[in-house]
């Protein structure tokens, strides 16, 4: 199944982010640098403005860094490659900038009295957790998970219209936007089990 960002809009933006890229590579920032520059900014943008309530700007500042995940994949082709440990460091970060998102979002609906919210906001990141999970376990035993319609660029992407709709006073948008997520992001973890159980078949390791 095609996936939801990267087949509409990762073509167009890889035009703009690798100009990007080279000037960064060309004035000595590593890969690693954007990595945990990227995760400090989706911190400010979760823990300093969304948790307060500040939705429209916690949206946008946490959708702008996020975008420093392609940077930095990219910066890491052109200069060769990623690193064992630039991979380690980058799975590592966005494991921390998934948890201030929705932890943020879910300590703000709280201070709502949002508790569908809440429990929307815990699910998906619980399940969020899970889909990382599954295709690292799947590489680590030598299959891929490489599949689904819920990756993390799309994940923050929905979680972030939805607290900018809301933010700008358009109704219950970022708890739809949750329940949302949290059912494709489960739907995505089964992909990946029956992705992975195929492939055991095959190799006759079911």
């Amino acid at each position: 199944m095609a996936k939801i960002f990267q087949v509409t809009a990762r073509a167009g933006m890889t035009r703009v982010v690798e100009p990007v890229a080279r000037g960064l590579l060309r004035a000595g920032v590593s890969p690693n640098a954007v990595t945990v520059a990227g995760t400090v900014g989706v911190l400010l943008g979760a823990l300093g403005f969304g948790a307060r309530g500040h939705l429209v700007a916690g949206a946008l500042i946490v959708t702008f860094f996020a975008l420093t995940d392609m940077l930095d994949g990219t910066m890491a082709r052109m200069s060769g490659g990623s690193t064992r440990f630039g991979a380690f460091l980058d799975s590592s970060m966005d494991r921390v900038s998934d948890s201030a998102v929705f932890g943020a979002v879910a300590y703000w609906l709280a201070t709502e009295g949002n508790h569908s919210g809440v429990a929307a906001a815990l699910v998906c990141l619980a399940a969020g957790g899970l889909v990382s999970y599954v295709k690292a376990r799947a590489e680590g035993l030598g299959m891929s998970a490489n599949v689904g319609v819920a990756e993390r660029t799309e994940r923050l992407l929905i979680v972030g219209v939805g607290g900018l709709i809301t933010g700008l006073g358009i109704g219950p948008a970022l708890e739809i936007s949750l329940w949302l997520l949290a059912a494709v992001s489960i739907f995505t973890v089964g992909q990946r089990v029956a992705h992975v159980y195929r492939q055991a078949q095959l190799a006759g390791r079911e």
